[in-house]
């Protein structure tokens, strides 16, 4: 990560906003959508075709078990906060298989955050925070149950799901193919798709931008982690996840069992996210 400015706000907030899921997989927003259903009106055209864009770009992810954590526990490159290895089961679930663009942002939101303008790059220069105001404002024009991923659900489509061959990174073991990182050939951002896509049809899992998470990060979570779609703990010390690493970053960052924190008030240009639903 980029020298974040570690400023802590709103620690009492703890995602109902971001339609975080509970451990039985459910979201606070699924009342409040079938409650507001009725109320819709019609969408502005243009409108309407992001909000369908967003929903056609979600793909199916089969539920089952895997091992989360460090691949290889000998890999000199795993951080002790990706261990121990453990078994967890995920239900079933959609995730989209590119992050948000910069014009599904501007078409939500009226505004594309940062300088650098690339309708199809994902969105960046957002919080956790404006992550959840966007998701919100989506849930209400298209009465679905949009959230972020939870590290677990992440984790799980990073390394293929029910699919997957154990790459490294996440569609294969030669990051070149997969992913864009800090090398003398990118340090930029780039748009979504660019590179080939993982098992489950996802692209961009790895590298190009850092994905938020639901969670609050605890270093010493994995070895008390419920074995049924954990959703983090209940409170942190200020950081939220992210994973996946990014463009500006080193190639390790890329790693699926990679994770890192970040404050959820902050922004930076190698930061966005993607979508998940029930």
């Amino acid at each position: 990560m980029k020298n974040p400015a570690f400023v802590l706000l709103a620690l009492l907030f703890c995602g109902s906003v971001f339609g975080q899921a509970k451990a039985d997989g459910s979201t606070p927003h699924g009342k409040a959508a079938k409650e507001t259903k009725s109320k819709a009106q019609p969408l502005d055209p243009k409108l309407a075709v992001i909000v369908k864009e967003i929903e056609a770009r979600m793909l199916p992810i089969e539920g089952g078990s895997f091992t989360m954590g460090c691949i290889n526990p000998q890999d000199t490159e795993c951080y002790y906060w990706e261990k121990p290895r453990h078994t967890v089961t995920i239900t079933t679930f959609y995730m989209s298989k590119f992050d948000v663009t910069q014009k599904q942002w501007k078409a939500i939101m009226g505004t594309t955050p940062g300088p650098k303008t690339c309708p199809e790059c994902p969105v960046i220069n957002v919080s956790w925070f404006d992550a959840g105001m966007f998701i919100n404002k989506l849930n209400q024009l298209s009465n679905k149950n949009y959230r972020l991923p939870t590290e677990a659900e992440w984790e799980y489509a990073a390394k293929g799901g029910n699919k997957g061959h154990g790459f490294k990174y996440s569609g294969g073991d030669n990051a070149m193919n997969v992913a864009w990182y800090d090398s003398v050939i990118s340090r930029d951002v780039h748009p979504v798709g660019e590179k080939q896509a993982n098992e489950l049809g996802l692209f961009d899992i790895s590298g190009n931008v850092w994905q938020w998470c639901s969670d609050w990060f605890d270093e010493k979570y994995y070895g008390k982690s419920p074995s049924n779609n954990p959703s983090g703990p209940p409170s942190g010390e200020g950081f939220r996840v992210v994973r996946g690493g990014s463009w500006w970053g080193p190639l390790k960052d890329c790693r699926v069992a990679n994770r890192d924190k970040y404050p959820p008030d902050s922004k930076d240009d190698d930061v966005g996210f993607r979508l998940v639903r029930n």
